[in-house]
């Protein structure tokens, strides 16, 4: 169900910010949860909601649900996700307020894997210099009220080792890698779980395939992936490119599909179709670069593309850099220029590896489950 709801059934809650279609998949190995959320991202598939509590509330009306529900557990964005700061700050303090009431403590957790510290720079102008020194207030009262925090990787362990001088209760790392997915024993067109009304027969590897997956900005190294085609086909004429995603570089992306026809462009296709894609792929390009406060922290591509056996070309900016690289993968500086990325594309599809071999080297539970099951101390954890 979707909507502001008076109360919520589940005591355990997860606060985000932003849900996406990976988090409705997630939920169906976690803990039953509700999800109270801000906004949908792009790549929301309403086809995953089926068995999942979603409520979707602004600061306001998700410190009135947690007034009016009885929850006993939290799991909150991570404290420098500075979007989310002013409504887990809300919330939290709705909870401590109730416990003063005589309300049960409610357990708090997060999931961190920021690598980049927001804090680091200082504003130009005197208006956001003084929103930054309201965040730090906010972010350091989460951090306060954590119980467990759980690191994606470990650049997100010393960052917030740096940042912040109390320790929470528990710390723990558990590395965001994937395990391999689960549809690629299913059949074409029915993604992550069986799908009666699915084509039946496997999606075929296409070893010249390249994909291009999520946002079309130029952080995610969109542009540099354009730019770097034709020099790629003139190195593997049989290339193909396939771009799936939306975002601000959607016209130049309908333009090049338009001139070329070694490109393909889907646009916000259903989860099953965005399986199939990458079950499809060899190459998964996902160029980040760092714009502004941003950084790539792992890249939900880059996982995907993991998790169903392709090979990887990224930057130095994703926090599974160092894991990528010993795992034969193409890790480029951060600063790629076309000509490096071209390279890089072309022995990642000339690699003779298999799918399998990539897949072997992932682990049996996927660390997002894994992370998700030790914020709370759940059966089937692994640190």
């Amino acid at each position: 169900m979707a909507g502001e709801a008076p109360t919520l059934h589940h005591q355990h809650v997860r606060l985000y910010e932003q849900v996406r279609s990976a988090h409705l998949e997630r939920a169906r190995d976690l803990a039953p949860a509700a999800i109270v959320y801000r906004v949908k991202r792009y790549d929301f598939d309403p086809t995953l909601t089926d068995g999942v509590e979603l409520a979707q509330a602004g600061t306001l009306a998700a410190a009135r649900l947690a007034m009016r529900s009885r929850i006993t557990r939290v799991e909150v964005d991570e404290p420098l996700y500075l979007d989310s700061l002013p409504r887990t700050a809300a919330v939290l303090a709705v909870l401590g307020m109730k416990r003063l009431g005589g309300a049960p403590r409610a357990e708090i957790a997060t999931y961190a894997i920021e690598d980049l510290d927001p804090f680091a720079t200082r504003p130009p102008r005197v208006r956001s210099r003084v929103r930054r020194s309201l965040e730090r207030v906010l972010a350091g009262y989460i951090w306060h009220r954590l119980d467990t925090v759980v690191y994606g990787t470990s650049e997100a362990g010393a960052l917030y080792g740096s940042t912040f001088r109390h320790t929470p209760r528990r710390q723990l790392t558990v590395e965001a890698l994937p395990s391999p997915c689960a549809c690629l024993d299913a059949p074409a067109g029915s993604g992550p779980a069986d799908d009666a009304d699915a084509p039946a027969g496997p999606v075929r590897r296409d070893p010249d395939g390249v994909l291009f997956l999520g946002s079309l900005s130029p952080r995610k190294g969109f542009a540099d992936v354009l730019e770097a085609w034709p020099a790629i086909l003139s190195r593997h004429p049989g290339a193909r490119l396939t771009i799936v995603g939306s975002g601000e570089l959607l016209p130049q992306a309908q333009a090049a599909a338009a001139a070329d026809p070694s490109i393909r462009l889907i646009v916000d296709p259903a989860r099953s179709v965005v399986h199939d894609e990458l079950r499809r792929a060899h190459v998964l390009v996902l160029p980040s670069r760092r714009v502004g406060t941003w950084r790539e922290q792992v890249g939900l591509p880059i996982v995907e593309g993991l998790a169903h056996g392709c090979e990887i070309v990224t930057t130095s900016e994703t926090g599974i850099a160092e894991w990528l690289i010993d795992a034969g993968h193409v890790v480029l500086p951060a600063e790629v220029l076309s000509a490096g990325l071209a390279d890089g594309v072309v022995d990642a599809l000339v690699n003779p590896r298999t799918s399998d071999d990539i897949l072997a080297d992932l682990p049996g539970v996927d660390g997002r489950i894994a992370a998700g099951r030790a914020l709370f101390g759940e059966a089937g954890a692994r640190a």
